[in-house]
Formats: C-alpha cells, sequence, structure tokens
C-alpha cells in the first residue's frame, strides 16, 4: 500500500491538499489503475479525519481519475482500450473546434494569462515535478477552451479533459525518467506554436498545431500504454479535413 508522506502537503484547503498528494501518487504509479483508495488508511497515514479524504477522493472521482463503485469505495480507474480510443477522438474534436472559436476570439489579456501559464510551465521540469507540469499544462488548454468564448465547447472540453488518460502518459515519465528532458522541451515547443497562432488569429494555424499537439499524446498511448496504432490513426483520419493546406 503506498504511503504519502504528510510533508507531500501544501497550504492550499485540505481536501484539495489531500487531492494533490493522491495524484501525485496516482502519476508516480504507486497507485496503479484499480487499486483501492481506503478512505481510512489514507486518512490514518496523513493524519487527518476522514471528512476531508472523502471529499478529495470526491474530487478524484470528478475529474475522472478514479472511479466510486457502489458499497465498495473508490479505486483508481481503469479504463478500457475503447474507452482510451475513444476519449483521444473526442479530444482531436474538440481541441480543433476549440482552438478555431478561440484564434477568432482570443483577446491580448486571455494571451498573457497563457503566457504566465506557460512561464511557471517552464519552471518544472524535473521527474519529481511532473505532478506540477501536468497540471499547469491542464490550466493552460481550460484557459485555451475559456478563450473561446463559447460556453457549450467550455464544457464539453471539461468533461472529455478528465475522461483523458494523461496521468497514464505521465506515469510513463516515472518508467522511463530518460524521457523527460525531450518531453518537457517538446511540450514547452508546442505550447508556443499554439500560443503564436493565437497571437496571429490564424484559425487554420492554430487548428494544425494544436492537431499535431494531441496526435503526440496519441503517439504516446501508442508507444507507452500499448493502444494499437490502427485503433489511434483511425481517429486521427475522422479529423484530418479539418486541418486546411497552408496557403
Amino acid at each position: 500500500m503506498a504511503s504519502i508522506p504528510t510533508k507531500e502537503l501544501t497550504h492550499k484547503p485540505l481536501k484539495e491538499e489531500i487531492y494533490d498528494a493522491l495524484h501525485r501518487q496516482i502519476i508516480a504509479g504507486k497507485y496503479a489503475p484499480g487499486d483501492w483508495l481506503r478512505q481510512e488508511e489514507i486518512a490514518s497515514q496523513m493524519g487527518v479525519s476522514m471528512t476531508p479524504v472523502r471529499e478529495a477522493l470526491d474530487l478524484l472521482v470528478a475529474k475522472g481519475i478514479a472511479e466510486r463503485v457502489p458499497y465498495r469505495g473508490v479505486r483508481v480507474r481503469e479504463m478500457s482500450e475503447k474507452d482510451v480510443v475513444d476519449a483521444y477522438g473526442m479530444r482531436l474534436f474538440l481541441e480543433a473546434m476549440i482552438a478555431r472559436e478561440t484564434a477568432l476570439n482570443i483577446t491580448p489579456e486571455q494571451v498573457a494569462n497563457l503566457e504566465v501559464i506557460m512561464a511557471e510551465m517552464d519552471r518544472h521540469v524535473e521527474l519529481s515535478e511532473m505532478p506540477q507540469e501536468r497540471q499547469m499544462s491542464r490550466e493552460f488548454h481550460a484557459a485555451i477552451a475559456e478563450a473561446s468564448g463559447n460556453n457549450l465547447l467550455i464544457q464539453l472540453y471539461a468533461i472529455v479533459s478528465n475522461a483523458f488518460p494523461d496521468w497514464l502518459l505521465y506515469e510513463a515519465l516515472y518508467r522511463k525518467p530518460e524521457l523527460v528532458s525531450s518531453s518537457v522541451t517538446q511540450t514547452h515547443d508546442e505550447h508556443s506554436a499554439i500560443l503564436e497562432a493565437f497571437k496571429e488569429h490564424d484559425p487554420d494555424l492554430a487548428v494544425k498545431v494544436s492537431l499535431d499537439h494531441v496526435m503526440e499524446s496519441g503517439r504516446w498511448l501508442e508507444n507507452y500504454r500499448n493502444i494499437p496504432a490502427k485503433l489511434l490513426r483511425e481517429k486521427e483520419k475522422q479529423v484530418s479535413h479539418l486541418i486546411k493546406k497552408s496557403k
């Protein structure tokens, strides 16, 4: 059973501190898909009451990282191959739609906010900092969705991003730490390309670089999570018509 050091806690509301600590444990592979997150054990390990632990588990469930099994408790979410592929396909469609809307509607203030998030991400480059880097990446993409100005897209993106198993991709970095440096650099370069397209208010370019970014996740799913390439390419083919040729 994984142990959760108290030193991992920060100064957020207690339920969020516990959520962050559990999240880091899951990303690091100390809790595997299907492992139970026992409320009593976690409360004992952390020296807290069960109420904030229960609230933290609710957050994990709400974000799609864990699942609640009736009469049994909460466990790290297990995703079938179909679940992963379907989430990947939906992520491709939504990223493309959001990129186009955002390129047309983003404000200078929203561009500046994305630059702040990127600068914060650049501070987290070590293996031990990958949970923070992942969280900042999620905030970057959520901010892009917000900048679209389309409330329905924003709501749909929140659902799909929680279903997309990016925590499984980050777990691969703990098994292959030699990938960390190149992964951080590539993510920075891809985010920079997306941001530049928004600054230029170029919707076609924004769609292209956004899809390139998500498709890199597809390559990780193929190489490190053994998702069949054929299934991933089929999803990519379905959105290929959204990418217009360069002028």
